[in-house]
């Protein structure tokens, strides 16, 4: 996303191709103009906008390699948290009613949700008049953006700032034949016009609904969350009846004269390749930010050349002034949907003069959606024991049964909360843990303690609400260090 500043404007037709003229008076066309119609970029525009700047949105979508294309609004809305959230909500209720046949009536209604969002979003940008316009755009300079259309008619766009809110899109191995050919990635699994047999999240609403699915490790899980609670996740995953090939490299996809496809793999531990068939392969090896083709590089904007993610200040101003960048495209941020809206929305407060206040990255929440979710906030307690030493930290922890499983007789040995705090005085806490059911929910109530400076002290003397899973939280007193059972009895 990119964003511009105010400008009367005339247009001038040359060779059937529009561009919009910087006039003599040294204005701009617009106030910001931002290229990317994601969460970010969308919460940037309309901010502006309500701050009484004139904003115009470019944003297009290149088709997946598979032809996937969607509407405005971005990953979030429309290959990421959205549909993802409602296939699991339908995975649930597979599980719930042994009825994973209901998948195809779940189908059309989260694409036609998604739809619905598209529309939302290009109404409030009309209702706050964002000028919205479908193309791609880049940099020509530090105050002028290039925006092309479908068609190839060019559209010529002046500002006094840029911002950069593109957003990534999912990395395909390239270095393994038959990766591309035969693959699919996120940006096309909510939009198959067939199930596939086909990452955890994905994994587990596609177990859920019925179809065979096995994922494919290399290294560890959930790289970067909590390696305990990681754990207690595939495990309930492979019980669940997700199946797990472990420290096991890919090497080659094949299609058969069947149309099935045939994975190559060797495993690590035995140096042996291994060889079996599969509907669809879905590849979950990350992600990489939308910076090649905005021209960053000729306009002097500096890229980490390893990640090439945009490197940021904490006002995310880039080495270029009047180019900001923020959102999964910048070096070292979170790559959630909630934090981009927040920072593009301070970021258009700073830049309309009406706020100092900079965008605070540090404690945010997160829940992986999973068949057993996984919610957290703050330090893992790895990084607790990294950062301050294993004999400065304490852990609570606690495995308990949610109600909701106990009539039914669900295993829920991987039920577990965990508090890891400063050792001493009030015992800050450092990272909270849980999985179980509504994680999301349960973490999103007590992420706010974070920023208050939560303690144990304060964790204890919070009165639970009962009969929920939350207020296990509230009761959590057993140590790690103290060797004591932590598996919860009674009300």
């Amino acid at each position: 996303m990119a964003a511009l500043c105010r400008v009367r404007h005339r247009w001038k037709r040359t060779n059937c191709i529009q561009l919009l003229t910087r006039n003599l008076t040294g204005t701009f066309d617009y106030d910001l103009v931002v290229i990317g119609g994601g969460s970010g970029g969308l919460a940037c525009s309309k901010e502006a906008a309500q701050l009484g700047q004139k904003v115009a949105v470019l944003d297009y979508v290149e088709p997946s390699v598979k032809g996937t294309k969607w509407g405005i609004g971005g990953t979030c809305v429309n290959v990421g948290c959205i549909p993802k959230k409602l296939m699991h909500q339908a995975a649930l209720l597979g599980t719930a009613l042994k009825d994973a046949q209901k998948y195809e009536q779940w189908k059309p209604a989260v694409q036609n949700h998604v739809r619905s969002l598209n529309w939302g979003h290009r109404v409030q940008l009309q209702d706050k008049e964002v000028k919205y316009l479908n193309v791609k755009g880049s940099l020509l300079d530090e105050h002028t953006v290039k925006g092309l259309t479908r068609t190839g008619k060019e559209i010529m766009l002046t500002a006094k700032n840029i911002v950069i809110a593109t957003g990534g899109r999912p990395k395909y191995p390239t270095h393994i034949p038959g990766a591309v050919e035969h693959g699919i990635t996120s940006d096309d699994i909510f939009w198959l016009k067939e199930s596939p047999d086909v990452a955890l999240e994905c994994a587990g609403f596609l177990t859920g609904i019925g179809l065979e699915t096995t994922v494919m490790v290399r290294s560890i899980p959930l790289r970067g969350f909590d390696q305990q609670m990681a754990g207690l996740v595939t495990d309930y995953m492979e019980a669940y009846g997700t199946k797990f090939s472990w420290r096991s490299v890919p090497k080659s996809v094949d299609k058969l004269s069947s149309g099935v496809l045939q994975v190559t793999w060797t495993e690590e531990q035995t140096g042996k390749d291994q060889r079996d068939t599969f509907d669809s392969v879905l590849w979950a090896v990350g992600r990489a930010p939308e910076t090649k083709t905005l021209g960053l590089e000729k306009v002097g904007v500096k890229l980490n050349k390893e990640s090439g993610k945009i490197l940021v200040a904490a006002d995310e101003s880039t080495s270029v002034p009047n180019i900001y960048a923020f959102g999964d495209i910048g070096e070292g941020r979170p790559e959630l949907t909630p934090t981009a809206i927040k920072a593009g929305k301070l970021l258009a407060r700073r830049l309309a003069g009406q706020t100092n206040e900079l965008m605070n990255y540090d404690n945010v929440a997160t829940t992986v959606f999973t068949p057993l979710e996984y919610g957290c906030v703050g330090l893992s307690e790895e990084e607790a024991e990294s950062r301050h030493g294993k004999d400065s930290i304490e852990v609570y922890h606690a495995f308990y049964k949610p109600l909701e499983f106990t009539v039914a007789e669900r295993d829920a040995s991987q039920c577990y909360i965990k508090v890891v705090c400063k050792r001493g005085g009030d015992q800050r806490i450092l990272g909270l843990h849980f999985t179980g059911p509504n994680a999301g929910e349960v973490t999103q109530g007590f992420a706010m303690g974070f920023q208050c400076g939560a303690t144990l002290t304060h964790l204890k003397e919070t009165v639970g609400i009962h009969p929920t899973c939350a207020e296990e939280l509230t009761k959590v007193n057993v140590s790690k260090r103290s060797g004591l059972d932590a598996t919860v009895t009674g009300c």
